[in-house]
């Protein structure tokens, strides 16, 4: 009976002694939700690019025909020396693929220089002449743009694109200097110059770079583009010794591949992400 009762208070003893642990312990909260981690695109950013242009024209003629009525032969080489380019601009990345942007593009002095080759009837024989160009050229280009942003391999994203918008062409110090008569008269030196002028042309571009992500707010990019700017006009032209003029100068179809270092920065930065709350024992 003795031990009976031993075994009846032991087993008491160690019940009281559980509940009494059980109560020293912190009830755990259920688990609670978070949200996922933002994704790290989207919004509104700015752009600054700097970089430089390679351009070419098609041709470069006089408004008057009875210049060019004559002629037997005719050859043409132009060029322009490479120039700066300076661009701002604002946009918004929809998504992690797809975002847009407008911007002002100032295309600095780019000397022209330009040779043309002829050679015409002269009486009985045929006379040979030549034509010096040189002039200086300037744009201010406006785009609309769209990007398609390729993927991401350790933060470098490819990125194809378009623009469409407008360009002012100016041509200054335009001067044609030759030697001939096109009209087919006697050989002797001219000197023709015009004064400066500009148009508004249709411009449009194709885009296609690199884009490296620094951080969340900062974006560099290394980007091409061939643009296509329409064409340009000199003021009207007059001969050194006023003996003919009142004529213009056309540029047809000036077109240019762009090199450009530029820098996007995020105006809307991802909120920091929170991870779940730890459980701990009280």
């Amino acid at each position: 009976m003795r031990s009976v009762k031993f075994f009846i208070v032991a087993g008491a003893a160690s019940l009281l002694s559980s509940m009494a642990c059980a109560a020293d312990m912190a009830i755990a909260p259920p688990p609670m939700g978070y949200a996922p981690p933002p994704a790290d695109f989207g919004g509104w950013y700015l752009r600054g690019d700097i970089g430089f242009s390679n351009q070419r024209v098609d041709n470069v003629r006089n408004t008057n025909p009875a210049l060019y009525a004559n002629l037997t032969s005719f050859q043409e080489k132009t060029g322009f020396d490479t120039g700066g380019i300076y661009q701002i601009g604002a946009g918004y990345q929809f998504n992690h693929w797809f975002r847009v942007d407008v911007t002002g593009e100032y295309r600095g002095n780019t000397n022209f220089h330009g040779l043309d080759l002829i050679s015409f009837p002269n009486g009985g024989a045929t006379g040979f002449g030549s034509d010096v160009y040189n002039a200086q050229k300037s744009e201010w280009l406006f785009l609309a743009n769209a990007y398609a942003d390729l993927g991401t391999w350790y933060c470098i994203t490819p990125y194809i694109g378009a623009g469409i918008g407008t360009a002012r062409v100016t041509i200054a110090n335009f001067t044609d200097q030759g030697v001939g008569s096109l009209g087919g008269g006697g050989v002797g030196p001219s000197l023709v110059s015009a004064a400066t002028g500009s148009q508004w042309n249709f411009a449009w571009a194709l885009h296609a770079g690199l884009a490296y992500k620094v951080n969340p707010n900062m974006t560099v990019e290394l980007g091409y583009s061939y643009v296509d700017l329409g064409n340009g006009t000199t003021g009207v032209d007059s001969a050194f010794d006023h003996s003919a003029g009142g004529h213009v100068f056309q540029f047809h179809n000036i077109t240019s591949q762009d090199v450009k270092l530029g820098v996007r920065w995020n105006l809307e930065s991802p909120p920091a992400y929170m991870p779940p709350p730890l459980v701990t024992k009280g």
